[in-house]
C-alpha cells in the first residue's frame, strides 16, 4: 500500500556525509528533545513553558538564599535556623517530644512508664438485620432517655458512676465532708437530681447519668493488655482502646490476666454488673485451655471433686478433653467462680504449664466467632433487654 507524505523522504546517508560529529551529535539531542535546533551555532527555537517555570523557580531559591537576614525573609530564614539547631539535651540525652494522639482512632496511654499512641479498638461489621428486628431496635433505643427524666439517684452511687472511684471510696468522701451539693456540705444519704452543682474536693464534677436502657459491648481481649484503670508499671489498657460512652462510664464484667485472651464484657450498668459478677449468683465461666503435656483420667476427676490450693478448695465444674498434636493439648472448662490465676494454678498443681488460655463464654453470653482479636461490637438492644431479663434486673 502506498504511503502518502507531503514531506520529501530524507537522505540520511547524504545528511551524514555532510555534517562534521559534533553536528551530528547536537542535532540528535536536539530532535530527541522535541527541538528545531538544526547545529550547535544555530539559532534556538522558542523555549518551552516548562523551560521558563524551571528558570523562575531557580532564580526565586537564588534569591532567597542571597537575601540578608532583615530584608523580608527574617521569617523564613529563622525558621530554617531553628530547624538546623541541635536539639536541647538535658543530662546528655536528646530532648524527645511525647507522641500526639492522631485523630479519633487514636489515644495517648502509658506502656511500662513510656508514652505510646494506642490505637481504638475496631467494631467488628455487623450483618443487617430484616426490618421487623431494626424496628424493634429502633423503639428499644428509644428508652435511652435524657436524664432530666430519670429520678433522683444517691450521692456515692452518681459519683460512681462517673468514674471517682468505688462506692466504698465516695462514702467515705462524703462523712470527711468533701462532696458539696449546691454549695452546701453533703452528708451520706443524700440524693441529687439533674442540674445540681456538685464538687468533690473544691473542684466541680461532670456527673455522669446511666441510661434506662444500658449498653452492653463485647470486646475479643488480645495478650499484653491490663484490665485496669490505674496499674503501677504503666502497661497498656483495655479501657484505652474502648469506644467513648458520654452518658456513663464502663464498667468491665470480670477480669482476665495480662497473658490471657478471649471475651471481655462491658457495660455501663453497675446492676447487671454485679449480677455476673457476685460469687453468690454462680454465673459459668468458660475457657480454652491449651498445655504443655497431658492430664490423666485420674487428675481429670480430681479436678472436677476439688483440689486444694494456698487461698482453699477450687474445682471445674466440668472439663472435658479436646485433642491436640504433639505435645500439647487442648482442653475445655467450665467453673463458676474468678478468682486471680485460678485455671492457671489448677493446671500446675499437676505440673503443667498453661501456654495458651482463652474465655469463649461468660454466663450466657458467648464469644462471636467473627469477631477479631482486638475488636468490639456492640448488642443490639433486644439483646441487652434479654440479658436484662436473663440477670433479673429491671430495665
Amino acid at each position: 500500500m502506498a504511503r502518502f507524505n507531503s514531506r520529501p523522504p530524507r537522505n540520511t546517508q547524504q545528511f551524514h556525509r555532510d555534517t562534521s560529529a559534533t553536528d551530528r551529535t547536537v542535532a540528535g539531542q536536539a530532535r530527541r528533545k522535541g527541538s528545531t535546533q538544526k547545529t550547535a551555532t544555530g539559532p534556538m527555537a522558542p523555549r518551552s513553558r516548562d523551560d521558563w517555570r524551571n528558570d523562575q523557580i531557580m532564580e526565586g531559591r537564588r534569591r532567597l538564599r542571597d537575601t540578608p537576614l532583615e530584608e523580608g525573609s527574617a521569617g523564613g530564614q529563622q525558621r530554617r535556623n531553628e530547624r538546623n539547631k541541635p536539639q536541647a539535651q538535658t543530662d546528655g540525652q536528646p530532648r524527645q517530644q511525647a507522641p500526639r494522639a492522631r485523630g479519633a482512632n487514636t489515644v495517648v496511654a502509658k506502656d511500662r512508664g513510656e508514652t505510646v499512641v494506642v490505637a481504638r479498638a475496631k467494631k467488628m461489621r455487623e450483618r443487617q438485620g430484616s426490618q421487623k428486628e431494626r424496628d424493634r431496635a429502633d423503639h428499644l433505643r428509644e428508652k435511652r432517655v435524657d436524664p432530666k427524666s430519670l429520678d433522683d439517684m444517691r450521692l456515692q452511687k452518681i459519683l460512681a458512676l462517673t468514674g471517682l472511684g468505688s462506692r466504698r471510696d465516695m462514702e467515705e468522701a462524703i462523712s470527711a465532708g468533701r462532696v458539696e451539693v449546691n454549695g452546701k456540705v453533703a452528708a451520706l444519704g443524700d440524693k441529687v437530681a439533674y442540674g445540681d452543682r456538685v464538687r468533690l474536693d473544691g473542684k466541680n464534677v461532670a456527673l455522669k447519668w446511666p441510661d434506662r436502657l444500658p449498653r452492653v459491648i463485647l470486646y475479643h481481649k488480645q495478650e499484653g493488655e491490663i484490665v485496669s484503670r490505674d496499674d503501677p508499671e504503666g502497661r497498656v489498657s483495655v479501657f484505652a482502646r474502648l469506644p467513648k460512652v458520654s452518658s456513663s462510664r464502663w464498667i468491665a464484667i470480670g477480669r482476665l490476666d495480662f497473658n490471657t485472651s478471649g471475651l471481655l464484657i462491658f457495660t455501663t450498668s453497675g446492676e447487671l454488673a454485679n449480677v455476673m459478677m457476685h460469687p453468690r449468683f454462680e454465673v459459668e465461666r468458660e475457657y480454652a485451655v491449651r498445655v504443655l503435656g497431658e492430664l490423666t483420667d485420674e487428675q481429670m476427676k480430681l479436678l472436677t471433686k476439688g483440689i486444694e490450693l494456698e487461698d482453699g478448695v477450687a474445682q471445674f465444674n466440668y472439663i472435658s478433653d479436646e485433642g491436640g498434636e504433639g505435645s500439647n493439648r487442648w482442653y475445655r472448662v467450665i467453673l463458676r467462680e474468678g478468682r486471680n490465676r485460678e485455671v492457671r494454678r489448677m493446671f500446675e498443681h499437676f505440673g503443667l504449664t498453661v501456654s495458651r488460655l482463652m474465655r469463649v463464654r461468660f454466663g450466657p453470653v458467648s464469644l462471636p466467632g467473627r469477631l477479631k482479636r482486638g475488636n468490639w461490637t456492640e448488642l443490639e438492644p433486644q439483646d441487652v433487654q434479654k440479658l436484662l431479663r436473663w440477670a433479673k434486673v429491671e430495665s
